[in-house]
């Protein structure tokens, strides 16, 4: 192998690490962001165009998904006391376009001040592509971890690099 293909390969190598890297921290910075109540940055995390799938609520855009942060139901939420958590991701890259697979919890403040509980584990199926702003998720499907073939069928296929 030449100078030339070892360094060739090697910033194939140290992209796809940068990748997995910068995907994480995507994914990462959502518990944060909505725990925050911050619309803006929690919406920024998606393509323009860019779904967020969870039961019962299919928003389609970066806007939609700023109002879900901005709803009665997520204010009420984290203004008793909550904390998103997801999981190690699982990133299978391929060119500009990559899938990620966790499992996430919400923690919530108990109403009796007492401790907290578990409130929802979920499976979460995601799909991004690179922008020119860098990573974005193109879709996020969510279910409840609730023994549905439905929430195990999305681990499984992005555990495995396939689309749900």
């Amino acid at each position: 192998m030449t100078v030339e293909e070892r360094l060739a390969a090697l910033e194939q190598r140290l992209r796809r690490v940068e990748d997995e890297l910068a995907i994480g921290r995507l994914m990462a910075s959502y518990g944060p962001l909505v725990d925050a109540g911050d619309a803006d940055a929690v919406s920024g995390l998606w393509a323009d165009d860019g779904e967020y799938d969870v039961e019962g609520w299919h928003m389609r855009s970066r806007a939609d998904v700023a109002e879900m942060v901005r709803s009665p139901a997520h204010q009420g939420l984290i203004s008793r006391g909550a904390a998103h958590f997801l999981g190690p991701v699982c990133v299978d890259i391929d060119g500009d376009d990559a899938i990620a697979v966790c499992e996430s919890i919400v923690i919530r403040h108990n109403d009796d001040g007492g401790g907290y509980r578990v409130w929802r584990a979920g499976a979460n199926h995601v799909t991004l592509r690179r922008t020119p702003a860098g990573w974005r998720i193109a879709k996020r499907t969510s279910r409840a971890l609730d023994g549905s073939t439905e929430a195990r069928s999305l681990l499984a296929a992005g555990a495995t690099g396939r689309s749900a």
